[in-house]
């Protein structure tokens, strides 16, 4: 992240649609607490999204509040200027740089909010946090509407409705803005440049963790803060594990290496799985399973355009499974009743995307009212269908441990979808031209 953000009025514009979808009330974002890691180590610090996305604001420690109404005000309270800790530990804003530099109306010291937040809440009708994220903030929240309510004899109100922040937000944050396709952009061209590197390096002999090497070294070499999320490297069998964390196996000649990696740029998360032999060769059983996830990837993408519902990718990648998973003779019967019955799942147990952007499993629903919501301009998705045969009754000894993953990064446009990921190798005779080079 960023120290401070490359165009605030991006940021108080953000915080003004905000206010306007409350019309009356408080809201109160808080960011994300450093969390000890063992002892006086700490994890390596990332803001809360939320918080991220409304500031651009990359310090702990820190509370935005906003007051909408008919005037709207928005205050950011913060670590003070303490030049001995900026010794140890780095640059601190202030308030008052704080304020001039972000935009905010004001800003106080994060020692003042329990004093200065009962005074924000009186007579205010209702209050926007995000209920229940947080059993702490939860006690405090209610302590400052208990401090107001103590002066009801006074005449001083408490707001009356509590209401869960995340629905205006993850509504404003699930359309992109032309800002945030950009960077979203530069996140997924660092994670197909690493998933090239992979390719280049991978070799049988090395190990899981060596190839997550060759990733971390090409998202940091190209600006990335850190990974988007722990990534996966699973030679063999372990691919038919979803979510395989270990990294630490042998990769073994004539096996294939699946690798689900992405890099997280200024906030934004890239998400890519490609699937490659790990000696640059794809044997004719694995190329039959991954040319049939390849299928199932183009008939799903071809689904994301304006209009289509979020479910017409999945279904679409579905059917193209079921019909391969019959062809290779993994089931039998007609593919509607496969797709109707769920036999598919045996070898296809999830869902074929998830919402991309801050979060790599990013906020906002994917039903309103009890139906598929229909897909927009602007949203952000992953397309990622999947085959995982592990050996059992009736898998043909060819087929067994043969793990196939794609994925990548889609944005809807008012014409149909980009694929923002589209420069990581994923044709068979691409991947091995490169791993050839």
């Amino acid at each position: 992240m960023t120290a401070s953000p490359p165009d605030p009025d991006r940021y108080r514009q953000r915080r003004r649609r905000v206010m306007r979808e409350m019309a009356e009330g408080v809201m109160i974002v808080a960011t994300a607490p450093e969390v000890v890691r063992n002892r006086d180590s700490h994890y390596p610090y990332r803001p809360d999204s939320y918080f991220w996305w409304l500031t651009g604001f990359a310090e702990p420690d820190a509370v935005l509040v906003l007051v909408a109404g008919k005037r709207p005000r928005h205050y950011l309270f913060c670590r003070e200027k303490n030049p001995e800790r900026e010794i140890w530990d780095g640059f601190r804003w202030g308030p008052k740089a704080a304020k001039a530099t972000f935009g905010f109306d004001a800003a106080w010291p994060i020692e003042q909010l329990d004093k200065r937040l009962p005074g924000l809440l009186a007579d205010q009708p209702a209050l926007y946090y995000r209920v229940g994220a947080e059993p702490a903030w939860d006690a405090r929240v209610m302590a400052w509407l208990n401090a107001v309510r103590a002066q009801a004899r006074a005449g001083v109100a408490a707001p009356e409705v509590l209401v869960d922040a995340a629905g205006i937000l993850d509504e404003l944050r699930l359309t992109k803005e032309p800002a945030e396709a950009d960077l979203m952009r530069r996140a997924a061209a660092i994670s197909a440049t690493a998933h090239r590197r992979a390719m280049r390096q991978c070799r049988p002999g090395l190990h899981e963790y060596e190839l997550e090497a060759e990733l971390l070294h090409e998202f940091r070499r190209q600006g990335a803060e850190a990974p988007a999320y722990g990534s996966i490297v699973a030679g063999g069998g372990n691919a038919c594990v979803l979510h395989y964390v270990f990294n630490d196996r042998p990769l073994r000649d004539g096996d294939l290496v699946l690798i689900d990696a992405g890099a997280e740029y200024r906030g934004y998360a890239g998400d890519i799985t490609r699937t490659f032999p790990v000696n640059g060769r794809f044997t004719g059983p694995q190329r039959d399973v991954y040319e049939i996830v390849l299928a199932a990837q183009a008939a799903a993408i071809a689904e994301v355009r304006p209009g289509r519902s979020w479910n017409d990718p999945h279904g679409a990648a579905v059917h193209v499974l079921a019909q391969g998973m019959k062809d290779l003779k993994l089931l039998k019967g007609n593919v509607d009743g496969l797709v109707e019955s769920g036999a598919y799942r045996r070898f296809y147990m999830h869902r074929t995307g998830h919402w991309l952007g801050l979060d790599v499993h990013d906020v906002g629903e994917y039903k309103q009212d009890g139906d598929w919501r229909a897909l927009a301009p602007g949203m952000a998705l992953t397309v990622e269908p999947g085959l995982y045969i592990r050996p059992g009754e009736g898998v043909p000894r060819r087929l067994e441990n043969i793990g196939i993953r794609i994925e990548d990064d889609v944005l809807v446009t008012d014409t149909g979808c980009e694929v923002l990921s589209a420069e990581a190798p994923k044709a068979v005779a691409e991947i091995e031209a490169v791993m050839r080079a």
